[in-house]
């Protein structure tokens, strides 16, 4: 066998292979969902995977509206934010982020962006995640593969 003719394949746009992941995230704890979700996005999954391309999935999340936090996180866990001004650090709790119009999108999309790389392809990788905070059956199509709530912990 010659093994000098093997090639390492590095998937670039064109031959990265994406797919549409539907996660119901009816009772799930937040970090965990956001990790399993990342990975998704990321496509460590992938036996393509390329570290400097976007390989990964499409997620679309349903049922956001649902999910929990372990212990008091509702109330205790506080998220900071800068103005740009002096004295302008703003602090906010999950349950009051979930409050404002589109709550259940800013949280996760926080928590995941929180967990992808720091960089233009992390800015990338965000822009294929979708958030909704009901089951709205009508914007998805038939052909999705689903992930059903308690199947995020199986990837």
């Amino acid at each position: 066998m010659d093994t000098l003719s093997y090639k390492t394949i590095s998937a670039n746009k064109e031959t990265a292979h994406k797919e549409w992941v539907v996660v119901d995230a009816t009772d799930q704890v937040v970090g965990r969902l956001g990790s399993k979700v990342a990975k998704l996005l990321r496509g460590k999954y992938k036996p393509d995977f390329t570290p400097h391309a976007d390989c990964g999935d499409n997620v679309i999340i349903i049922n956001a509206d649902k999910v929990k936090f372990t212990g008091n996180k509702w109330n205790d866990k506080v998220y900071l934010r800068y103005t740009g001004y002096p004295g302008g650090q703003r602090e906010m709790t999950p349950a009051q982020l979930m409050k404002k119009p589109n709550g259940e999108e800013k949280l996760l999309k926080r928590v995941v962006k929180g967990m992808l790389p720091k960089n233009r392809l992390g800015a990338q990788l965000l822009g294929n995640l979708y958030v909704y905070a009901g089951s709205d059956e009508t914007k998805l199509r038939k052909d999705y593969f689903r992930i059903h709530s308690g199947g995020v912990a199986d990837i």
